[in-house]
């Protein structure tokens, strides 16, 4: 499904005009240098290639396929290749003698493997270009390099760049891309082998044609392997079945292999205009089945949410989408548009050196993965600062909120230990939030329940850091219960407090009970004042108050007595502890005298939504206060 995926986007980018992906048999590469000849095969001059928005890196250009590199014999390239095949550099500098003289001879292979393999192929093809790089070929001596003024002079920047990526040029032009030398290429990429072991392909169903014993092409851009690893392979006896070994065992054509690798390479290149995601330890490409690029753009602009205006695009679609308006071909899709288009949504991560594994693969319409991912940021939306919705949350920073933010060592540890014990910590860390950060992209693309997980982390972080006024913790509770609790007859009682805002009318206990904690500590504050307490019930009692409200509330609702007799508007506070209190059913149990998981998490809602309502609008502020002295 993924390759046959891959592969229809490959034939998507290759028919648009103006896409610059490479055609079968060809590949991009990063080129640190162009040696350009004169026609007659002597070097005039040595050009930098440099990508035209970074200076340090190397520029992209097409060339002639390039598969992947193993083992101790030379493999050459066409026309582009290493500075130690073309010029015959060493591009590795050892003071051990023997290893010096290891590489020369090894180096020395490369160059007349790779002349051979050129002049065979270039004398085949009737131009003047391809008459210059054979003369200069047959004619250039890398031991006498240092007597020619253009390589000489060039000796130092070319071993800056280590193993640079050379091509030729003459006449200002690449010597590849010249009309005579393709058709010889082509004519070589595509000859029959007697090798070649026939078969149907299991991507593209066609019969009788190659099968790719390995699948050679490299897919690169995937952290932290991004020199390229394989999509597929067998490499163990213990993969082999039927007598089948290597790729034979799941045999996909040559093409189809060139399609889905180069289809993927350029979704995780500079090339693609939709940059790729990286959640974690996973990388995320997009697409859609479609040459309009604003589908991946939109969906980018979901995920990430980096910045105002995507932000404000991101509102724009949502409220669309709430409304159960579709989105049309207006400023949001452009033209051509169609809300049933396909579209893909692939998570890479390569745990080793050798290949790549598949975290998710997402397929859906795209007004389907438009409506999902704005479904998730509806769930996550919450009270905030001076009344207003929260900011949507980027996905990373819900998992963080889970994480300790900082840990203290203990007295009297040595810095060896704790230096060990900071990078155990560290890298348990960085594996939970690599994980979690899968398990929470995935619910957001399946509108699917949050991992428990995720839940009971951010629990355990408000045990441990009792920080109940961060919004981005509330918001996860209600949208991790909201999932875990759909509307229904049974379950309409604890939805009542996975509200946006405060729900004054609900009557659930735990809900209630988390709204008079946050009164009572109000009130402590209020008879305090003017001073400013160092600590508050909260920090003695919040624990057991969530956990076992019966031992703890009998004494805290007490307590608050004295502090309503010192606070300078007592006779409110009062009088909204009995409006709470109003709300439990007495002829029950009005407190309850432990609190599941969940309802714990409703209990640290509760507090949070009546925190937020002690602090009206700005523009409410003074017809607030005006009420709190009539009262």
């Amino acid at each position: 499904m993924i390759l046959q995926a891959l592969v229809r986007y490959y034939e998507i980018l290759a028919a648009d005009e103006r896409s610059k992906i490479p055609r079968q048999g060809y590949g991009t590469k990063g080129i640190n240098f162009a040696l350009e000849l004169s026609y007659s095969g002597e070097p005039l001059e040595i050009h930098p290639q440099i990508d035209g928005t970074n200076p340090n890196k190397a520029r992209q250009i097409i060339v002639p396929e390039q598969p992947r590199r193993s083992g101790n014999k030379p493999v050459p390239y066409f026309l582009c290749d290493k500075s130690s095949y073309v010029l015959g550099l060493v591009g590795k500098d050892t003071k051990d003698n023997k290893e010096a003289e290891a590489i020369q001879k090894f180096t020395q292979k490369c160059f007349e493997a790779f002349r051979k393999f050129n002049i065979e192929l270039l004398s085949k093809a009737n131009c003047d270009e391809a008459k210059a790089v054979i003369t200069f070929l047959e004619n250039y001596d890398p031991s006498r390099k240092e007597e020619n003024p253009i390589i000489a002079r060039n000796l130092e920047s070319i071993a800056k760049k280590g193993e640079a990526i050379f091509t030729f040029m003459v006449d200002g032009n690449f010597v590849h891309k010249n009309a005579e030398i393709r058709r010889v290429w082509n004519e070589y990429y595509n000859r029959p082998k007697a090798k070649d072991h026939l078969g149907q392909c299991l991507v593209t169903g066609e019969k009788d044609v190659p099968i790719e014993r390995l699948h050679s092409i490299a897919i690169k851009g995937i952290p932290p392997n991004r020199g390229g690893v394989a999509m597929v392979s067998f490499d163990d006896d213990a993969f082999n079945s039927h007598n089948k070994s290597r790729g034979f065992n799941a045999p996909v054509s040559k093409k189809a292999v060139f399609m889905y690798s180069t289809a993927l390479n350029y979704l995780l290149s500079s090339e693609n205009e939709n940059k790729q995601i990286t959640i974690g330890d996973t990388t995320i490409v997009y697409w859609a089945e479609s040459q309009n690029n604003t589908y991946a753009s939109v969906v980018s602009d979901l995920l990430s949410v980096k910045d105002e205006e995507a932000e404000q695009h991101l509102k724009d679609i949502a409220q669309k989408v709430k409304r159960g308006e579709k989105l049309d071909s207006s400023k949001e899709m452009g033209d051509g548009f169609d809300e049933s288009t396909r579209f893909y949504i692939l998570g890479l991560e390569s745990p080793n050196r050798g290949r790549a594994s598949i975290r998710f693969f997402h397929v859906d319409p795209f007004q389907k993965v438009v409506e999902k991912i704005a479904s998730h940021y509806e769930d996550m939306e919450i009270i905030g600062k001076d009344h207003e919705k929260s900011y949507p949350i980027a996905i990373w920073k819900i998992v963080k909120e889970t994480m300790r933010q900082k840990d203290s060592s203990k007295e009297g540890e040595s810095k060896k230990d704790k230096t060990k014990k900071d990078k155990t910590k560290k890298d348990k860390t960085k594996n939970q939030f690599h994980h979690l950060s899968g398990e929470v992209l995935r619910s957001v693309l399946e509108n699917a329940p949050y991992p428990a997980a995720l839940y009971n982390g951010i629990l355990n972080r408000l045990r441990a850091d009792q920080d109940l006024n961060n919004y981005i913790r509330a918001a996860i509770i209600k949208a991790y219960l909201k999932r875990k609790y759909p509307h229904n007859q049974f379950q309409d009682r604890i939805q009542e407090a996975l509200t946006m805002s405060l729900n004054k009318q609900s009557t659930y206990p735990p809900y209630v009970l988390g709204r008079l904690f946050a009164v009572l500590e109000d009130a402590q504050k209020q008879a305090a004042k003017p001073a400013k307490l160092d600590s508050t019930i909260k920090d003695r009692y919040f624990s057991s108050a969530c956990a076992s409200p019966a031992n703890v509330f009998p004494v805290l609702l007490r307590l608050s007595q004295h502090h309503i007799s010192k606070a300078e508007k007592g006779r409110h506070i009062d009088s909204r502890i009995q409006d709470i209190l109003d709300l439990l059913e007495f002829d029950k149990t009005p407190i309850p005298t432990y609190l599941s998981l969940d309802d714990q998490g409703v209990f640290v809602l509760g507090y949070y939504h009546q925190r937020a309502d002690f602090y009206p609008p700005k523009a409410d502020a003074n017809s607030a206060e005006s009420a709190l002295s009539e009262n």
